[in-house]
């Protein structure tokens, strides 16, 4: 028996590669196959199952793409309704792969068509759980997600949850290892540990959503309390992996390479969103005008997600040379597949035919402590947890993912600064801002980490319940 976890940490997702005898399953796959379809290749194996732990909402699953590719049946679990052809288990029901067993467990809560798969040796014994978003290491999928669909209120989902919980996967022994869907990092829970492989009984241990004197009252509370609003692309996701979707494959072929004046031209005539994908430093230092920043080394595909709301929106890249079929794989993960073009040559290729650029200002933390920056305007783009951690004295939360809620707040006729923990997001920040004509915007290098290193003054909120 082989288990692979195959994790990408931009989405931190793991997707799971399950060997028996030539005999092949892949749970949760990401929208590009091809790597599956290598490993089972190389192993001289055939690819039998395609498991689905739920509907995912913050990619798009490769589930459609890799069933056509290999004829292997999808399997959902109990009350999975996808308008294309797939085997909804029942709760309970068996695979056999090699000799080994899958069995589903339906553990609706996260929502209502969550299933864990339990994996038996070829003894029968119980060795491994694939949770999905039931149970992640430290937390739990959040309740919130499908209450429209499934016409209940997060706390009804909650309950299920709690309930799912310890009927199906508490009762399970304690060195059963448990393979989730997520790490940390992910918006389908607010907890998660940075690990991402453990046991049933590390869980009942240290997670807090599993200790066992809890109630179910207790367990509502606490799982639904402080939920951050999920990311908007969270809807369409769910959507395209219900009804389906087109091969990553095609989209990359259909992307043309554009000399810098046709680049240019389409940019000017239609409603293209020219998106940059290098580093925030060589953004900073030139890029086209109106573009807007979001680095394929930090949180990409997320980040896209958040801040970019039509999904069908055409878009034209400019990439460090050769992550042009990267980018567009990236953006197709989360179902962004209306990339039309990219810049042939990259910025260089631009600033060699001589077009307009533009730049961002940047400040070094310690000139920022060397200011009175009582009187200046700063603003905070990290998220309210990070905000209320610690932050600078007086200095007013703008959360990156809701910037365009705070557009009033920032002013066009003087200088103001951006920090976020580390300039990623706070040049996310500044390329929106500039593109909508607050070109007095500065960025604050090194972001919170290299303010902690300064004089400046902070401060950090105190929890009521410790008062």
């Amino acid at each position: 028996m082989k288990i692979e976890q195959i994790y990408t940490g931009c989405l931190a997702q793991g997707a799971y590669y399950i060997e028996s005898k030539g005999e092949v399953a892949i749970i949760d796959p990401l929208r590009e196959v091809q790597p599956y379809l290598d490993k089972a290749e190389q192993s001289q194996a055939k690819i039998n199952y395609i498991f689905e732990t739920h509907f995912h909402a913050d990619f798009v699953s490769g589930h459609v793409t890799l069933a056509e590719k290999t004829g292997a049946p999808i399997v959902f679990g109990p009350n999975a309704n996808p308008t294309f052809k797939a085997h909804i288990a029942k709760d309970g029901e068996v695979f056999k792969l090699g000799d080994i067993t899958i069995t589903a467990l339906h553990t609706p809560g996260h929502t209502m068509e969550s299933t864990t798969y339990l994996l038996k040796d070829k003894e029968g014994k119980d060795y491994a759980i694939f949770s999905g978003d039931t149970l992640f290491l430290g937390d739990v999928g959040r309740p919130d997600l499908a209450q429209k669909a499934a016409d209940m209120t997060k706390e009804q989902l909650a309950g299920l949850l709690f309930d799912s919980l310890r009927t199906k996967i508490m009762t399970l022994a304690d060195e059963v290892i448990v393979y989730p869907a997520h790490g940390a990092g992910s918006a389908c829970g607010k907890n998660l540990s940075k690990e991402t492989v453990g046991t049933i009984g590390e869980q009942k241990a240290t997670n807090y959503a599993l200790r066992a004197n809890m109630t179910k009252e207790e367990f509502v509370k606490e799982v639904t309390d402080g939920l951050l609003p999920p990311p908007a692309y969270f809807p369409m996701n769910v959507q395209l992996n219900k009804e389906g979707y087109g091969d990553v494959e095609n989209i990359i072929k259909e992307a043309k390479a554009y000399e810098p004046s046709v680049f240019e031209m389409i940019a000017n005539e239609t409603d293209a969103l020219v998106l940059d994908v290098r580093h925030q430093d060589d953004f900073a230092k030139g890029h086209i005008p109106k573009s807007i920043f979001i680095g394929i080394d930090g949180g990409f595909a997320p980040w896209v997600g958040a801040l970019i709301l039509d999904y069908k929106q055409p878009i034209l890249l400019i990439t460090p040379e050769g992550k042009e079929k990267e980018t567009i794989t990236r953006l197709a993960r989360v179902g962004y597949d209306n990339t039309i073009g990219y810049l042939k040559g990259g910025f260089e290729a631009w600033k060699k035919a001589g077009l307009e650029y533009d730049t961002v200002s940047t400040i070094e933390a310690l000139v920022l402590a060397d200011m009175n920056y009582s009187k200046l305007n700063v603003f905070d783009v990290r998220k309210p947890g990070e905000y209320a951690s610690e932050h600078m004295v007086d200095v007013p939360l703008t959360p990156l993912d809701f910037l365009n809620e705070h557009l009033a707040e920032f002013p066009k006729e003087e200088p103001f600064y951006l920090y976020c923990a580390g300039g990623y997001r706070s040049m996310i920040a500044a390329s929106i801002l500039k593109s909508r004509g607050y070109h007095n915007v500065i960025d604050v290098k090194g972001g919170y980490v290299a303010i902690k290193n300064t004089t400046i003054e902070r401060t950090a909120y105190v929890c009521p319940s410790t008062l």
